[in-house]
This record gives C-alpha cells, sequence and structure tokens, in this order.
C-alpha cells in the first residue's frame, strides 16, 4: 500500500522546473474585476463587469477599426532628430533609441490608411508609451502628411488622441506643431473632408490646445482625462478646489467642448454610420 504514501519527504522539484502562471494572463480593473486578457481582447479591451476601458495604443486601435485589420501604414520610418542637442537626465538621443527598443515604435503617433466597414478611412493614432505620447516634430509632421493624404484621395480623416502634451526635449520645435497641424485641418475643412477627433485617456497639454478639439464631431471615450494644464496646477493657480469630477469627458461634454461620448465596443459601428450620414 505504499503507492499512496510519501517514502521522500521534502520538495524535490527544482526552481527551474517550476510552472508559475505566465505574466498577462489576466487585467484587474481598478474596481477590483478580473478578466482573462483573450476575453478582453475579444471586447475591444473594456471589461464586461464595470465598463472599464484599458489604455490601448494604435496596435490595439487599428485591429479594432480596420476591417481584417488590413492596412497600409504612412510614413512608418520617420524618426525624431535632436535639433538641440537636449540634454535633461540623459541625452535625447539615448533616450529615443532606448524607447524605440522598449517600444518597438518610432515616435508617439502611427498613421495608416485602410478600410472601415469597406469605407476607406486615413488614421492618426497616438501611443502613450512613447515618451508619454508628446508631441514632438516626427508626430506634427505624420499628422501633416496623414492629412495630405486625405486631401489627395478625398478620404475622411479620423485622429485618435493620447498624449501628456508637447515634448520639452524639443522646446519651440514641437510648439510648431500644434499651428501646422491646425492649418492642414483648415485645408480639410475647406475641402470638406470629415475629420473626427477622438479623445482618449488621457489627452492634455498642446495637443489638446490643437488637434484634438477642432473635429468636425470631437468624440470621446468614457472617463478620459481631457485638459490643458494638470489638475494641481490649475488649483494652485487659483487657489480653489476643483468641481467633482473635474476634466473628465463627462464633465467636458456636459459644459459643451464634446459632440458625444462613445463605448470602445461601438466604436466601429458608430464611426462608420456618422461618415455616411455626413457623405449624404
Amino acid at each position: 500500500m505504499a503507492w499512496f504514501k510519501r517514502t521522500d519527504k521534502g520538495i524535490k522539484t527544482s526552481t527551474e522546473e517550476k510552472k508559475d502562471t505566465p505574466d498577462g494572463l489576466w487585467f484587474k480593473t481598478p474596481q477590483g474585476n478580473i478578466i482573462h486578457t483573450r476575453e478582453l481582447k475579444n471586447n475591444s479591451y473594456v471589461c464586461p463587469d464595470d465598463d472599464f476601458h484599458v489604455k490601448i495604443g494604435s496596435k490595439e486601435y487599428f485591429e479594432i477599426l480596420f476591417d481584417g485589420n488590413k492596412f497600409k501604414e504612412l510614413d512608418a520610418d520617420m524618426k525624431s532628430g535632436d535639433p538641440l542637442n537636449f540634454v535633461d537626465t540623459k541625452p535625447y538621443k539615448g533616450r529615443i533609441t532606448a524607447t524605440i527598443q522598449k517600444t518597438e515604435l518610432n515616435d508617439a503617433v502611427r498613421t495608416a490608411v485602410g478600410k472601415m466597414n469597406d469605407l476607406d478611412l486615413v488614421v492618426a493614432c497616438m501611443d502613450f508609451n512613447f515618451i508619454g505620447g508628446s508631441m514632438g516634430s516626427v508626430v506634427g509632421e505624420k499628422i501633416a502628411r496623414a492629412i495630405d493624404h486625405s486631401l489627395k484621395n478625398k478620404i475622411p480623416f479620423l485622429m485618435i488622441s493620447k498624449s501628456g502634451g508637447a515634448r520639452m526635449m524639443e522646446a519651440g520645435f514641437s510648439l510648431m506643431q500644434m499651428a501646422k497641424t491646425s492649418a492642414k485641418l483648415a485645408l480639410l475643412e475647406k475641402a470638406a473632408i470629415p475629420y473626427i477627433s477622438l479623445l482618449t485617456d488621457p489627452t492634455t497639454g498642446g495637443v489638446t490646445a490643437s488637434y484634438a478639439m477642432l473635429g468636425d464631431f470631437n468624440i470621446a471615450e468614457p472617463e478620459a482625462l481631457i485638459g490643458f494644464a494638470g489638475p494641481r496646477v490649475i488649483r494652485e493657480t487659483i487657489g480653489k478646489d476643483l468641481p467633482k469630477g473635474f476634466q473628465s469627458s463627462e464633465f467636458v461634454l456636459e459644459h459643451g467642448f464634446l459632440d458625444f461620448i462613445i463605448d470602445r465596443r461601438q466604436l466601429k459601428n458608430r464611426l462608420t454610420t456618422l461618415l455616411n450620414l455626413l457623405r449624404n
């Protein structure tokens, strides 16, 4: 009857042979709900238990929007220079190189053209993982060229913003992108080509002060942080406590700066309906 008795005491499995749960299998929302990452992906990265919108980047938005995830990326190899030879805790060139290696992105925005429910669409989508989604020269230039593609081919333009603002390492070169992208969007308006701006969490700084708020339709995801300066800076400036929910997309909608808030699971179909209405 020795088959059910432990004859050798102690754990004999070596550390190398131990089986741990792989990282990234589960996601826990701020409310404490847990969901398998496969189910999360199938639900457009929204937790079904509490509707929490997980922060995602251009790769995931392109999967959601483009039919069969098929698209042509525009200006994919464009990378930032270092016009000011800027150094803070590390040289700007080194920071750019390290971020490219870490994120496998060349800068904080990707632009692409493809079909969404059989409608042609140009999409520019920002990635917060790349230096906080900061707007530098490359971000402005890629957005400007994407708008040029829309103008040339008379295709609607969708901008998905997710940014901490202008990139300090490029100083005035970064701030110039506000004027450049705004001027390009004025050409879209003149040509009567639809421009839809989607603001996601967070959209702040110079991005909010330029192209993010210039859409024919300005829309946002639920509970996204939208503003220019941060809450702490504003509180210290005006010397008052801020209203509850200040700078949330719901607050911004209530005060007239957004047209509507959209659940990411409905994004593709709602955008298709909107563009069909604008075409007719």
